[in-house]
């Protein structure tokens, strides 16, 4: 047996994991930490995405190791099959929104009796939403990104196999950097000494973008408009968003208050953002983890955000905060026909300006305290190589105790009922 026939085989599904949304950017993460490790081969089903073209692609750094296949979606029924009977992997791995993968469960009894299905799973907020429990109970693993997720899945399907394994943020990529070239980075910005506002999100509707630049207005009627900027790192006419361009003409608020900033930037630009900013804020009224008040953190700078789910664990551990967290106003229960009920989490402009003065009216040791803490925070309870080490163990272990193909383990297509 070849080297290469040794190694742990993983097909992935997720958002195109070189794409830079928030599951494309964990997928990548933990994949390239297991290949380094020489022990594992990789397919990755990458979509969510508009593609140029659906040609196989190699990664440069791992070459046959890591094969990225683009599919629209999250791809189908068929194109789970093909993949499986082209490539034999050793277990299927799996992210995001369970919504998306109804097709998958469906196949499960298919999937599962070759191979394990290990979920890596987002759910944003209670009640415990028992609607998913025939999917839970459909999956040998769970992996869940955050307390509120973990607390979800353990009670709504307690005989599952579930792992806290929260996300992370590359420390070598954000992180604070020194004085004085932020120091030049803000003299040539147009926020120069203003308090400056960082808001670095998809304009959609969650995330509460037109109401983020409202509230502002009556923050900057109360401090100066002079005092304090605002910049949005998102498309501000993107069709599942508002038009943030109309809202800022319409409040006046175009000499400068309110800024875009709508190229692509790498993740080293966004970490000197992180770094400029006096404040990061992530208002969403639903927020499986939010990873840009986190990457914010680890660049050392404080954050506002709601206390929803994988943000309220952010900003607090607890006993020290490390910026300012909001009480939902009102939590609403909404859905759909896919999902009967979840909650809302609303805030009020009121607890909005109320958090943001407090960081405001911080003094900058005080917010630069914060912000240290913040990074202590991740590094203690984020920890990135103990985390991808902690995936590496897991993988290995849940290969050698349910086994693939011929060797397969522990599951069974039948069970006793009693009748």
């Amino acid at each position: 047996m070849s080297d290469d026939q040794k190694k742990i085989k993983i097909l992935t599904i997720s958002d195109h994991p070189l794409s830079p949304s928030g599951v494309g950017t964990q997928t990548r993460l933990i994949l390239e930490s297991l290949l380094k490790s020489g022990k594992y081969s990789v397919v990755s089903l990458g979509g969510a995405v508009r593609h140029e073209n659906y040609q196989p692609q190699k990664v440069d750094e791992f070459q046959d190791d890591w094969i990225i296949y683009p599919v629209d979606g999250y791809g189908d029924q068929n194109r789970i099959r093909s993949a499986i009977m082209a490539h034999k992997p050793d277990m299927l791995w799996f992210m995001t929104d369970p919504r998306f993968y109804g097709f998958l469960w469906d196949m499960e009894d298919e999937v599962r009796s070759k191979l394990p299905m290990i979920y890596y799973h987002v759910w944003d907020n209670k009640p415990y939403p028992t609607f998913n429990k025939t999917f839970y109970d459909s999956t040998d693993v769970i992996c869940t990104i955050s307390k509120v997720t973990d607390d979800i899945v353990r009670n709504v399907a307690p005989d599952v196999e579930c792992h806290y394994i929260p996300h992370i943020a590359d420390p070598a990529i954000f992180r604070k950097l020194p004085e004085e070239e932020v120091k030049t980075f803000r003299g040539n910005s147009p926020f120069g000494d203003k308090f400056m506002v960082f808001w670095n999100s998809r304009n959609a509707r969650r995330k509460m973008s037109g109401s983020l630049i409202y509230w502002f207005k009556e923050f900057l009627d109360e401090v100066g408009h002079d005092k304090a900027c605002l910049l949005m790192h998102t498309d501000p006419k993107d069709g599942h968003g508002q038009d943030l361009e109309a809202i800022i003409s319409e409040l006046g608020l175009v000499n400068g208050e309110v800024m875009f900033s709508v190229k692509k930037s790498s993740a080293a630009e966004l970490n000197l953002f992180y770094n400029a900013a006096d404040v990061t804020c992530g208002i969403s009224d639903a927020e499986g983890f939010g990873l840009s008040t986190f990457e914010s953190l680890a660049a050392g700078t404080p954050i506002v955000v709601t206390m929803t789910g994988g943000l309220q664990e952010q900003v607090t551990n607890g006993k020290d905060w490390f910026g300012a967290g909001i009480e939902p106003a009102s939590k609403a229960i909404i859905g759909s026909q896919q999902v009967p009920f979840i909650y809302e989490d609303r805030i009020s402009k009121e607890g909005f300006l109320e958090a943001l003065l407090k960081v405001y009216n911080a003094t900058p040791a005080e917010r630069e305290e914060m912000g240290a803490k913040g990074t202590e925070h991740i590094k203690e309870n984020y920890n990135f190589d103990k985390t991808l080490k902690r995936w590496d163990k897991l993988l290995t272990d849940i290969h050698e105790k349910h086994g693939s193909w011929e060797n397969r383990k522990i599951y069974k297509k039948w069970e006793l009922e009693e009748v």
